[in-house]
């Protein structure tokens, strides 16, 4: 099984979060704070790490622009801060996703799964069905191998959960997707979810691509029913 790397000077979480990945089969490496995990995670590299911003010695931020020097490996963060600012400071340095605490167990064992699936190595059949699985709609384009997202040519870098809703939105233009369809969508195995988290990613996915292009109109609202993507 996959070894993930845990990073929070939080006992308490490292101590819970620990149990539950481990109820699941994977190793567990733990780590206080950045600067120690920036060694452990050189000399013996996990498949994922799980970082806390706020840390002693380094914090999380600073700890994946140094890993990002040398490694791709997978990191999802665990952050109580609110601003925006800091999520799409650490996407676009290269974080997978981002999950507020306080936050659910199960929800967090979803994500690692769920990023875990897409960056494990494919085999040449698999990586030839992949390619066939490119999503194109006008000027969007969506690789789920690669999990790379572009308007027009432009990146626009999204997390894990916003990709699995904007393609199935994608996938079936015109066609609306109720709140339910979309949680089914983002998270594995029914995961509870209330309705505004859909709602609070479809505002962050529609913020993100009118960066790349202000007229962005393409994620249609139709209250009471659901969302889908434009026609054309």
């Amino acid at each position: 099984m996959p070894t993930i790397a845990l990073v929070d000077d939080d006992r308490n979480i490292l101590t819970s979060v620990s149990l539950s990945l481990e109820a699941e089969g994977y190793r567990i490496q733990t780590y206080t704070d950045g600067a120690t995990a920036l060694e452990g995670l050189k000399s013996n590299p996990p498949d994922l790490a799980i970082f806390d911003i706020k840390m002693p010695r380094m914090d999380g931020m600073e700890l994946l622009r140094r890993l990002r020097q040398k490694s791709d490996l997978p990191v999802i963060f665990l952050t109580s801060k609110d601003e925006e600012i800091d999520e799409l400071f650490g996407l676009k340095m290269g974080a997978d996703d981002f999950i507020r605490k306080p936050f659910s167990q199960r929800l967090l064992v979803e994500r690692v799964k769920a990023i875990l699936r897409r960056s494990s190595p494919k085999d040449a059949v698999a990586q030839k069905e992949t390619e066939a699985k490119i999503l194109e709609r006008g000027r969007l384009k969506m690789d789920p191998e690669r999990h790379t997202c572009t308007w027009d040519g432009t990146p626009v870098t999204l997390t894990v959960t916003e990709f699995l809703i904007l393609q199935a939105l994608a996938t079936r233009p015109g066609v609306v997707k109720s709140r339910n369809a979309l949680m089914d969508a983002a998270y594995d195995d029914q995961v509870y979810v209330d309705d505004r988290t859909i709602d609070s990613h479809i505002k962050r996915l529609r913020k993100k691509f009118k960066v790349v292009e202000p007229e962005f109109e393409m994620i249609e609202t139709l209250y009471g029913v659901g969302y889908r993507f434009k026609e054309g």
